[in-house]
């Protein structure tokens, strides 16, 4: 089993920041991908970015340039800086750990952006 804590997040008007981290421990291969997903009221949980253990990211579109991703393999934890926050950024944050077989997820964190 593989356990993903994650924080951050909160309350941020337009145009602002916010950092989520999360933190994985547990049976975690040595090849694995960590990323962030959202989910909006009534919207399909989406992508948001992802790195590999290698470092190769990936993106939404509609974050690219404002967010970036990162990883520390020797604490197996991920950070996500979101800058240039918009209202459409407003969702639960989902952090996820995907390894051969097996796809795990974090509790959520509430990131509202306020107009």
């Amino acid at each position: 089993q593989v356990q993903l804590v994650g924080s951050g997040g909160g309350l941020v008007q337009f145009g602002g920041s916010l950092r989520l981290s999360c933190a994985a421990s547990g049976s975690i291969f040595s090849n694995y991908t960590m990323g962030w997903y959202r989910q909006a009221p009534g919207k399909q949980r989406e992508l948001v970015a992802a790195i590999t253990n290698g470092g190769s990211t990936n993106y939404a579109d509609s974050v690219k340039g404002r967010f970036t991703i990162s990883r520390d393999n020797t604490k197996n934890t991920i950070h996500l800086e979101m800058n240039s926050l918009k209202p459409e950024d407003t969702a639960v944050y989902y952090c996820t750990l995907s390894q051969p077989g097996r796809q795990y997820w974090g509790q959520g964190t509430q990131v509202t952006v306020s107009s």
